[in-house]
């Protein structure tokens, strides 16, 4: 044959073959629908992914958002990942607590140590679908987010009682005046804060778990109205140790007339500071004053009579086994708390099963109390002042009862004090 012919019946050959048009789309089919198909399994399980993804990471969110509203309102961890789990399955993804890490402050990332912060971490797995032809081992999605809190407003009156009508009143011809703070109840009652007769109040902002019964001689500094209803708020002070009971017994005569006495604490205590016990109470009949440190109060009460007074500085006072403050007399207290140690910030400190105990604090028109009045299981009668408009004086107790005339400042955490954050924002910053 020659090269000629040959050519020629190649070329045929070719010819033909590019006209069989069935047979040839049949094997390009064959080739690439299998590969088509793979690509759209892969492309709606990547889809699938995504979408998982991002519905976690807003789980995360509102997650982490509940966990801190419940830090602020005084919550402990263990009620900070149950509210945070609640949430979570309220979007469509429960979340197991063995894949939950909650972290307050934030453990990781820039704001790691951050008081403020609450960090929320889940992890979810995710079988395969087309993808299990190429790795049969399951996708693991991860979602972190940290919260932050923003103290908006302090109180400097708090009244922990859950369920008491006036938790906190203001009644009479009392008249008291707030400077830069606000006035919280945790109470639930219709009349959690309750004011009557010709008394007046003046406050930056006032709130209740319940509601308020109040008077037109309500005056409100930095918000249009009551907020009622509003959540609880977290007593600064329930993490601080109650005193170890310890020393000698002294005499509760303390003080003559007309002559100042010093009290000195010299005995150590296991808090590191040095503290002077009274066992039946504490009876002052003259000027005296404490010089720093512990005084513990117990089985009676501190009364001043006979032209007594009582004065000291870095002073706290710790009531225990019904105790009672009966400061009432017509002598002046002067006391401020200690700025630093284990009791910083703290006046009068009350034991925590002081309950049905009743406490009246009041003073001359001079008297002058820095630092918190913390009787948390306690009712209080109140009638004091801070220094001045920016001085420290906090009260927290079950109830309070504004007897007379009182003008306090809460700008203690100058002064050794923790706040008592009545308003805050919660904001996601990571």
């Amino acid at each position: 044959m020659s090269v000629a012919a040959g050519r020629s019946s190649s070329g045929r050959f070719i010819r033909r073959f590019l006209r069989e048009d069935a047979g040839s789309t049949a094997v390009i089919t064959a080739l690439l629908v299998p590969m088509l198909v793979a690509g759209i399994g892969f492309g709606v399980e990547t889809g699938l992914w995504y979408a998982q993804q991002r519905g976690l990471q807003h789980a995360a969110d509102v997650a982490v958002h509940a966990a801190a509203l419940r830090k602020n309102s005084g919550a402990d961890s263990q009620d900070m990942r149950a509210a945070a789990s609640h949430i979570a399955a309220k979007t469509g993804f429960p979340i197991a607590n063995d894949v939950l890490r909650l972290d307050s402050p934030a453990a990781t990332g820039p704001n790691a140590g951050d008081p403020s912060t609450v960090e929320l971490r889940v992890s979810m797995t995710q079988n395969r679908l087309f993808s299990a032809i190429l790795d049969d081992e399951p996708i693991v999605l991860n979602a972190r987010a940290v919260a932050r809190i923003e103290q908006q407003s302090n109180a400097c009156i708090l009244a922990l009682a859950k369920t008491a009508p006036g938790a906190v009143s203001v009644g009479g011809s009392t008249a008291v005046a707030l400077d830069g703070c606000d006035i919280a109840s945790n109470s639930n009652a219709s009349d959690s804060i309750a004011m009557y007769g010709p008394s007046s109040l003046s406050t930056g902002c006032m709130q209740t778990v319940g509601r308020a019964s109040t008077t037109a001689s309500l005056t409100l500094t930095e918000c249009g109205k009551v907020r009622e209803e509003a959540a609880p708020v977290s007593d600064p002070y329930r993490t601080v140790p109650e005193p170890l009971v310890s020393g000698t017994c002294t005499d509760d005569k303390v003080g003559k007339p007309n002559r100042t006495t010093t009290l000195s604490p010299k005995e150590n205590h296991s808090s590191g500071l040095k503290v002077m016990r009274f066992c039946s109470g504490m009876s002052i009949g003259g000027p005296v004053t404490l010089e720093p440190g512990l005084y513990i109060v117990e089985n009676g009460d501190v009364t001043m009579s006979g032209g007594g007074s009582i004065a000291g500085t870095g002073v706290t006072i710790y009531m225990t086994k019904n105790a009672r403050m009966r400061l009432t007399g017509n002598g002046d207290v002067n006391l401020t708390a200690p700025t630093s140690g284990p009791y910083s910030g703290l006046l009068f400190f009350g034991g925590r099963n002081q309950t049905g105990v009743e406490h009246k604090i009041a003073g001359t028109t001079g008297s002058v109390i820095q630092g918190a009045v913390y009787l948390p299981a306690s009712d209080v009668e109140y009638r004091g002042n801070s220094a001045h408009s920016d001085g420290c004086t906090q009260i927290i107790a079950n109830t309070i009862d504004f007897n007379g005339n009182s003008s306090l400042g809460a700008k203690c955490e100058a002064a050794g004090g923790r706040n008592i954050v009545s308003r805050a924002a919660v904001t996601i910053i990571e």
